[in-house]
C-alpha cells in the first residue's frame, strides 16, 4: 500500500469513528429523553466537542491530501464526499446536542402519552437505524443500501407533518403542559433534519461510488 493509499484509508477510518460517535450521541439523547436522565443529556452536550474535533481534523487531513497528491477520478470523488459527509455528521451531532439541551432545561419528565402519540420515539429509532445503514453503505461502497435512505426519510417527513395537529390537540387538553409540548415539537423538527442530513450522505455515497450527482435531480435515483 502506498503512502497515498494509507492516508486515504486513515481518513476513511476517522470518518467511520466520527460516525460511530454521532450514532452514540443520538442513541444517548433518546435514552435521556425516555428516562429523563439529565446527567446523560449533559454528557451528550459535553461530548459534542469531540464531534467538532473530528470534523476539524478530517477537514485538515483532506486538505493536506489535496495539497500533496492532487487526487483524480475515484480518489477525488472519495475526498469530496468525505468533506461533505463530515459536515453532515457534524450537523447531526449538533442535533443530538440540541435535543439533550431541551432535556436538561425541562423541569418535568416528558409525558409518555405525548411521546407515543407524536411517534417521536419511532423517529428516534428510525433516525438511528438510518445512520447505522449509511455508515454500512459508506464502508462497503453499497449504493443499493444508500438508495433505501430516500424512502425511509419520507417516513420521518410524514411523522413531522402529522405532528402539528397531534400536538395542538394535546395542548387543548393539557394547558398546563404547553412548554413540554413545544419541546417535543422542537425535537421532532430536529429529528426530521437528521433524515435530511442522512439523505445528503446517501447522495454523496452514490456520487463517490458511481460518479452520479443526484442533488436537485428528482427522478435521477
Amino acid at each position: 500500500m502506498t503512502q497515498f493509499e494509507t492516508e486515504l484509508q486513515d481518513v476513511k477510518t476517522e470518518l467511520v469513528n466520527m460516525w460511530l460517535l454521532v450514532i452514540l450521541q443520538l442513541t444517548k439523547s433518546r435514552e435521556a429523553l425516555v428516562k429523563f436522565d439529565k446527567d446523560l443529556a449533559r454528557e451528550v452536550v459535553l461530548k459534542e466537542k469531540r464531534v467538532n474535533a473530528y470534523e476539524l481534523k478530517i477537514d485538515r487531513d483532506c486538505e493536506n491530501i489535496f495539497a500533496l497528491y492532487c487526487p483524480v477520478a475515484v480518489d477525488l470523488r472519495f475526498l469530496l464526499a468525505v468533506l461533505k459527509i463530515n459536515n453532515n455528521l457534524e450537523r447531526i451531532g449538533d442535533i443530538a446536542e440540541g435535543i439533550s439541551k431541551y432535556i436538561v432545561e425541562s423541569p418535568v419528565k416528558f409525558d409518555r402519552e405525548l411521546l407515543e402519540s407524536t411517534q417521536v420515539l419511532r423517529m428516534f429509532d428510525d433516525s438511528i437505524d438510518i445512520l447505522i445503514d449509511t455508515q454500512a453503505a459508506f464502508e462497503n461502497d453499497n449504493t443499493l443500501l444508500a438508495r433505501t435512505i430516500f424512502t425511509r426519510d419520507e417516513v420521518l417527513d410524514e411523522i413531522n407533518k402529522n405532528s402539528d395537529e397531534i400536538i395542538a390537540q394535546y395542548i387543548k387538553i393539557n394547558l398546563n403542559k404547553i412548554n413540554q409540548a413545544l419541546y417535543v415539537s422542537s425535537i421532532i423538527r430536529k429529528l426530521e433534519r437528521v433524515g435530511d442530513q442522512s439523505k445528503n450522505i446517501a447522495e454523496e455515497i452514490i456520487f463517490f461510488v458511481e460518479a452520479k450527482v443526484l442533488k436537485h435531480q428528482k427522478g435521477a435515483i
